[in-house]
């Protein structure tokens, strides 16, 4: 690989720029194992390996950009968090974060449950083996379509999000001849994101019913009279990268508050309540998130609490971690096309992907950390801005990191924590094609989600 020498950005911490970057770290080789998956680790030579294959043969094998997935460290997730839950509670992983039917295998093999929330996901769940009692359908404007299959399938649940759904799925059910097992999910006036947590009333979103105003309750009446409908539970999900439980707190309080109104007026105690997922990963050594145990334990304190305040049975607890599985098991490889420095600013670092394999950093202003994977470097480190092959502005990968300052065209570079919703939301804008899903496990690689091809894009454009 090219060394050649080049001008380097700015290194030292009093005359950088502002940006969302802390102070260089001591030693750019190191790897935090807050947002590396468990297997990763440097060899001998200074060369990064994950699952025992080095990043090297990895792209020499499969190309870059490409998404490595640690199946061990996928599994262990999993069945870290089936049991911290236990036999008495119910752990759906929410599909929207990555799916694929390799993924749908590990998760019945690990007795997870599946969350889906369309039509593909559903399809995907199914042809890979996963029980349709053991899938929840999630949505907030299902079709007709859609709803039939899974009420067809015998989907162990339907989560219904609006008055119209309730009739919707209730009739369809009935001209079926079934009864659909069902929850409602209901907006409690909480919000949490991260480390803010604002109490309020965030009613003014797409998903649920608001529990202001009454509107749920008198979900809960509608439901109850219709014949094609069992209703078991009350679901609420409150944000997304929480690591502050007092978000839950409220939530809990304010759902339990309802199932003591159903119980007063309609004599039904319901069997379950579904707390949903949003819990964060660590993205930057600066995020803190808990273990799975701890999660569990402060749930379900909350919840058993809540319910003895109310004199109610403490219901079956659901949770829906999708990221906190997933997010961390993957990294994204690229290899490092041109190198270029600003004086005084940063040097931007343009790699082979960029936000058609990650929209997250210029749709969210999300966070990542980023590391030189293919060798060592006792280089002063320099301040980076690591950015994709697009034609558009906003297409940056990592916004501030530091990278080794003779880093150089060749060199591949890894970004941690890209498990979730990477592929899923991965584009093919300006006709690029979508990275492989590559997973890895003791010793031996094999692609679980194919690259595409140019092929893959001309079959699609039929004009």
């Amino acid at each position: 690989m090219s060394r050649s020498a080049h001008p380097a950005g700015p290194r030292h911490a009093d005359v950088l720029p502002e940006g969302h970057y802390s102070a260089p770290p001591a030693d750019l080789n190191s790897l935090d194992p807050k947002v590396w998956s468990r297997t990763v680790s440097r060899d001998a030579l200074g060369v990064v390996t994950v699952g025992g294959i080095d990043v090297k043969t990895l792209a020499e094998d499969h190309g870059t950009p490409a998404y490595v997935l640690d199946e061990a460290d996928f599994r262990d997730r999993a069945r870290a968090w089936r049991t911290a839950f236990g036999a008495d509670a119910d752990v759906f992983y929410a599909g929207k974060a990555f799916l694929s039917r390799a993924v749908v295998r590990w998760l019945h093999e690990e007795g997870l449950n599946l969350d889906v929330c369309s039509g593909g996901e559903l399809a995907t769940a199914l042809s890979a083996g996963m029980p349709a009692d053991r899938i929840a359908f999630h949505g907030n404007n299902k079709s007709t379509e859609e709803i039939e299959r899974a009420v067809r399938a015998g989907v162990g649940r339907i989560v219904l999000d609006s008055f119209q759904e309730i009739v919707r799925v209730a009739h369809i059910a009935q001209s079926l001849g079934k009864r659909q097992r069902v929850q409602i999910r209901i907006t409690v006036g909480v919000e949490a994101h991260t480390h803010e947590f604002i109490a309020t009333a965030h009613e003014d979103q797409k998903f649920g019913i608001p529990l202001a105003g009454g509107q749920a309750a008198e979900a809960v009446r509608r439901a109850l009279k219709l014949d094609g409908l069992e209703l078991i539970g009350i679901h609420s999900h409150i944000g997304s990268q929480i690591f502050d439980m007092s978000g839950f707190e409220v939530a809990a309080h304010r759902v339990v508050g309802l199932l003591k109104e159903i119980r007063d007026e309609h004599g039904v105690e319901l069997p379950e309540i579904d707390l949903g997922g949003g819990l964060g990963i660590a993205y930057t050594s600066d995020d803190d998130p808990r273990e799975p145990h701890e999660i569990a334990k402060a749930l379900t304190e909350i919840v058993t609490r809540e319910c003895e305040s109310a004199r109610l049975r403490t219901p079956r607890i659901s949770v829906e971690p999708g990221r906190a599985i997933v997010g961390p098991t993957a990294f994204t490889l690229y290899e490092v096309g041109t190198v270029k420095p600003l004086d005084g600013l940063r040097t931007y670092v343009s790699v082979d992907g960029g936000m058609s394999d990650n929209i997250r950093t210029a749709l969210y202003d999300a966070e990542y950390s980023v590391a030189l994977v293919s060798r060592v470097s006792d280089a002063a480190p320099m301040l980076s801005r690591v950015v994709g092959k697009h034609c558009e502005s906003g297409d940056i990968v990592v916004k501030d990191a530091f990278l080794p300052s003779d880093l150089a065209p060749g060199d591949l570079i890894a970004v941690p924590a890209t498990g979730a919703y990477c592929r899923s939301m991965a584009s093919n804008y300006n006709h690029v094609l979508r990275p492989p899903v590559v997973a890895v496990h003791e010793g031996e690689a094999r692609v679980i989600v194919r690259r595409e091809t140019e092929e893959d894009l001309l079959r699609l454009d039929v004009g």
